[in-house]
C-alpha cells in the first residue's frame, strides 16, 4: 500500500496536521478508527467505501468521499478490494473555516463531500485530482483548493489557543481555568468549541488524554493497566476501562489483542497504529 504524506504551507499548517495520498489494498476489509482529537476529509478516487458509526447504526456508502468532525465514538471503515484517495488530517478546529455549517451539526454524523461543497464543485475537484500525474502533484492541487476555500470563522483564535493548551497537557487541565484564562465564560467557550470543533472543551480534553495514554502503550509487551490508568490521571482502572470502551468499542484487553494481531500479520505497515482490524 502506498502512503504519501506532507505538512501544508501557511496558512493551512495552522489548521492541518498533514495532507495524504493512499492507494492500494487495505490490510483488512474492515478497519476501526477509534475516536481521536482530529477531523478528517477524504476525497475518494476509487470504488465506494462504507462507514458505520457504532454497532447500532447501519453502514452507509460513500462514493465521493466523506467529512468527519472530531468524533466521540469509533468508526468502522469498510474498504473495497483496492482503495485510492487523497485526504486531510485536520487539527480539531481545522475544518471550521471550510464548513458552511457549525461543526456540531456534523458531530458523529459523517457526511459526503457533496453535502458540504456541493455536487458540481466536488465532481470537478475529483476529476482534476484523477487527471493529475502523481501523488505529490495531487496533494499540491488539494492544498490549493483548500486555501481557496478558506473563510473566516468567528472565535477561531480563542478555540485554537485553548485547544493547544489542552493538547500540551494531554487533556490534564481544568476546563474552568481555561475560560478564566481566556477571559470568557465557560458557556461562551463551550459554544465556540461546539461551533468550530463539534464538541465541548471537556470532551476534547478527554479525547486528548485517552489518545496520549494509548500512544504511550507498547502493545508488543506486557501492559500494567493499573499503572497506565493511574499515570494518565484516571480515577481507577474501571474508569479507564469505561473510557476505552467508549472511544474504541473494545475492552483494553481486546484492544491489545487486536493491535498485536496487526503487528503480527502486517509488520511495518503504513496504517499500523490507530486503525484496528475489525473481526
Amino acid at each position: 500500500m502506498e502512503y504519501v504524506s506532507r505538512v501544508p504551507r501557511p496558512p493551512l499548517d495552522e489548521l492541518i496536521d498533514d495532507l495524504y495520498y493512499l492507494e492500494g489494498t487495505a490490510p483488512y476489509a474492515r478497519l476501526t478508527l477509534p475516536a481521536m482529537p482530529a477531523a478528517l476529509l477524504i476525497i475518494n478516487l476509487g470504488a465506494p467505501f462504507r462507514i458505520r458509526g457504532g454497532t447500532d447504526i447501519e453502514p452507509a456508502e460513500y462514493a465521493d468521499g466523506c467529512v468527519i468532525t472530531t468524533p466521540t465514538r469509533a468508526y468502522e471503515f469498510g474498504y473495497p478490494l483496492r482503495t485510492r484517495s487523497v485526504g486531510v488530517h485536520f487539527k480539531p478546529w481545522g475544518l471550521a473555516p471550510l464548513l458552511p455549517m457549525p461543526a456540531v451539526e456534523l458531530c458523529d454524523r459523517p457526511v459526503t463531500v457533496e453535502q458540504v461543497w456541493g455536487r458540481p464543485a466536488t465532481a470537478a475537484l475529483r476529476d482534476r485530482l484523477a487527471a493529475t500525474s502523481g501523488p505529490y502533484e495531487m496533494l499540491t492541487l488539494l492544498e490549493q483548493e483548500l486555501t481557496r476555500r478558506l473563510c473566516d470563522a468567528a472565535g477561531l483564535g480563542l478555540v485554537r489557543h485553548t485547544s493547544r493548551v489542552i493538547a500540551a497537557t494531554s487533556g490534564a487541565v481544568a476546563i474552568g481555568d481555561l475560560s478564566v484564562a481566556a477571559g470568557v465564560s465557560s458557556t461562551h467557550l463551550a459554544r465556540r468549541f461546539k461551533d468550530l470543533v463539534g464538541v465541548t472543551p471537556k470532551r476534547l480534553a478527554r479525547t486528548y488524554r485517552f489518545t496520549a495514554t494509548v500512544f504511550a502503550m507498547d502493545p508488543a509487551g506486557p501492559v500494567d493497566w493499573g499503572d497506565l490508568a493511574g499515570s494518565a490521571g484516571y480515577f481507577d482502572q474501571a474508569h479507564f476501562g469505561h473510557e476505552f470502551r467508549e472511544f474504541t468499542g473494545l475492552t483494553p484487553t481486546r484492544y491489545v489483542e487486536v493491535r498485536r494481531r496487526f503487528l503480527r500479520e502486517h509488520p511495518g505497515h503504513v496504517l499500523d497504529g490507530w486503525p484496528l482490524p475489525t473481526d
